[in-house]
């Protein structure tokens, strides 16, 4: 049995108290200045499309860097990654608050990200150390996965109330000193866990690329999450520019879908129980197809508002979570011999396909419409569904 270099001594709040602030952040800096987005164009002298890659390039470096940043916490260990990535997410959130010029906000921008994916693999690799024979495990590993639907409902009316008192430099000097605080508690309270006795694998990604039912899944996440990120790319442009919605209007509206999502997340265990994980992953692609035809419905006969475009975005908020509460138990099935390769390829993938294709959707369709959302979304629902039908012929043959 691997032994660690150091005994992890602390309770379970203790240790959530410790870990989950790095989780926290590198979700929050995503998403808590988006009610300034449709400012920063004048504020930096740049255009939409480049201000639109600060929240794209953040996405797609946050996962690619799990490529980077798991296979060396396996090598020199989680702590330094983790200080190391953390500190570097600081300082760059420090930096943002005092950049005037987009070129140098966008390069910040990447490493506040790399900073952010190195912490978040170090906490998640030593969440697995720690806690993965033991019964605590679910309980932490559930409250990480429920961060992801709270920050946004939270973040940008954080962010919000944070400009209109402060202005929005002062967004990103509290993401600087919140880094700051967690560093210094991890330096002193964080200790190694990577076993001494560990051999780093060296898992092989080709079976994993072969697999026609990895694709199928990580193309549902890229679908489901890829939405939620066109959402928040395209709704500041919508509601405060179009619909004259104020910061503090928007980051409420824009936090009841996320509600949405809290709520389906509590019944979500009891509709896996009954639809199962191919059925589940099928009906969130279909309430995502049925949201882009409301949102289509709405962008015709009306400008946006809480009927056109939030309601319709609350369907496909449940759609999002039927869709994420399955997909990596889809991808990552079969390849427990290469864990590690499979999770880290299934996010980075997913990464790079909301980034890619989100980004593409938001650049060339008009960004203070509802298209980019509904192409994306529609589009990637199908590709899903084709690939699943797909997979569901050979699994029949076979």
């Amino acid at each position: 049995m691997s032994q660690f270099h150091v005994s992890w001594r602390y309770s379970l709040p203790a240790s959530i108290l410790l870990m989950a602030p790095f989780d926290v952040l590198a979700s929050l800096a995503m998403d808590i200045y988006l009610p300034v987005v449709p400012h920063m164009p004048s504020e930096l002298g740049a255009s939409p499309a480049v201000i639109q890659l600060t929240l794209s390039l953040y996405l797609v470096i946050l996962g690619v860097g799990q490529l980077v940043f798991g296979p060396a916490s396996d090598q020199v260990g989680r702590r330094p990654v983790l200080v190391g990535g953390a500190v570097l997410f600081s300082a760059a959130s420090f930096g943002l608050a005092v950049s005037s010029s987009a070129g140098v906000f966008l390069l910040l921008r990447l490493l506040q990200a790399l900073g952010a994916s190195a912490a978040l693999v170090a906490t998640f690799a030593t969440v697995r150390d720690v806690y993965a024979q033991r019964p605590e495990g679910v309980t932490i590993y559930g409250l990480f996965s429920s961060i992801l639907a709270f920050v946004p409902a939270l973040g940008p009316i954080a962010g919000a109330l944070i400009a209109g008192a402060f202005g929005w430099r002062a967004i990103f000097i509290a993401l600087g000193a919140a880094g700051l605080l967690a560093t210094v508690n991890a330096i002193f309270r964080w200790h190694e866990t990577r076993p001494i006795n560990a051999v780093p694998a060296r898992g092989s990604f080709w079976p994993i690329l072969y697999s026609l039912a990895f694709w199928t899944y990580t193309l549902g996440f890229s679908a489901a999450m890829g939405t939620f990120f066109v959402f928040f790319s395209t709704a500041p442009r919508l509601l405060i520019e179009r619909a004259g919605y104020s910061e503090l209007e928007f980051s409420i509206s824009f936090s009841t879908v996320a509600v949405a999502m809290i709520i389906t997340t509590r019944c979500s265990r009891r509709l896996i129980g009954q639809l199962g994980t191919a059925r589940c992953l099928t009906t969130g692609m279909a309430a995502l197809m049925f949201g882009a035809v409301l949102l289509s419905l709405g962008e015709v006969a009306d400008q946006p508002s809480l009927l056109t475009f939030i309601v319709p975005m609350w369907i496909m908020a449940i759609g999002i979570v039927l869709a994420v509460s399955v997909t990596a138990e889809g991808a990552l099935s079969g390849f427990e011999d290469r864990a590690g390769s499979a999770v880290a390829l299934y996010f980075c993938a997913q990464s790079l396909i909301v980034g890619f294709f989100g980004t593409c959707a938001v650049i060339t369709l008009r960004a203070d419409t509802v298209w980019p959302l509904v192409a994306y979304s529609s589009g990637m629902a199908a590709a899903v569904l084709g690939s699943w039908f797909v997979l569901r012929r050979r699994s029949n043959m076979t």
